[in-house]
């Protein structure tokens, strides 16, 4: 590709021409974890499955995984919060964390099946499952059939950001991940226990991998579960370093916000559902390592 072409980039929500000169070192190619990657072999490949029930026990693990990883970054409170996956072996049904179970106590064993009305399945947990997880879980689901994963915690960052009402900003590199695909849920309506709150949620969602719930908290999605978490972390992570540059401000100042063209380059390169899922393993990796009770 000459250095003078350009390539059509698709957001969720946008269109966008991002060049790719050569002396840019653009990425020409299909989107993908192969170009963070480069030499040997790639470490965390995307899993393909043709038993369905075994892709549900690899699920339920990694799911439990991005439990113990939130309660290792401090995202508990209380019985608020929690993390669904849509099920492989029937897609109208997901399974959701039972109610009051500590995050950093988690294992595949203890998930909930539910069903689109809430009734509790038999071949998971027979515990109760959070009100308000389900309102917002289930509008999800239903809403974006490619969603298989949904995180949602009452994560310290984003509480504090949430209670401005504003997207993030394009201030760095790891932030351009959710360049044009966030939004703000600005009509905070309490409790989300209520259906009709769980869809209003799901429709500022629209496309997008992650929503800011005003005074409320972060909720990010994916194709996976490692994705969904992976992006809650980053959101997260996110929100805590806009709040310190803007602390650091001085008078007159302003934060330097990366280009359109750069950011779009960015989320194109290393923002799709394939290597966010990769972005989660070394955090997986890790939870092996201190205990891997989870995976019961």
């Amino acid at each position: 590709m000459a250095p003078s072409e350009t390539r059509t980039h698709i957001t969720e929500d946008t269109t966008l021409k991002v060049e790719t000169a050569t002396s840019k070192g653009y990425i020409v190619g299909e989107r993908g974890s192969h170009n963070i990657a480069k030499g040997g072999q790639h470490p965390y490949p995307l899993p393909k499955f043709t038993d369905k029930y075994a892709e549900r026990e690899w699920i339920l693990q990694h799911m439990a995984a991005a439990f113990r990883v939130f309660a290792r970054k401090g995202y508990t409170e209380g019985t608020a919060g929690h993390i669904s996956v849509r099920d492989p072996v029937d897609p109208q049904t997901f399974w959701i964390n039972p109610l009051g179970k500590h995050f950093g106590l988690m294992k595949k064993s203890d998930f909930v099946h539910v069903n689109e009305q809430g009734e509790i399945l038999p071949d998971g947990s027979q515990i109760a499952i959070n009100a308000a997880g389900f309102a917002i879980h289930s509008a999800i689901h239903q809403a974006r059939p490619n969603v298989n994963a949904a995180c949602h915690t009452h994560s310290v960052h984003g509480k504090a950001w949430s209670s401005l009402g504003r997207e993030l900003d394009m201030i760095n590199q790891d932030v351009c991940t959710f360049y044009k695909s966030h939004s703000v849920y600005s009509d905070f309506g309490g409790v989300a226990l209520e259906l009709e709150e769980g869809k209003h949620i799901a429709k500022a969602l629209g496309n997008g991998k992650g929503v800011i719930l005003q005074n409320h908290g972060l909720l990010t999605v994916g194709e996976t579960v490692d994705e969904a978490a992976y992006l809650f972390t980053l959101f997260e992570r996110s929100c805590q370093t806009q709040i310190l540059a803007e602390s650091a401000l001085r008078p007159g100042e302003k934060l330097i916000i990366c280009g359109d063209e750069e950011a779009a380059y960015t989320e194109f390169s290393a923002a799709d559902p394939e290597t966010l899922y990769t972005e989660f393993q070394p955090e997986y990796d890790m939870e092996i390592y201190y205990n891997d009770d989870f995976l019961r």
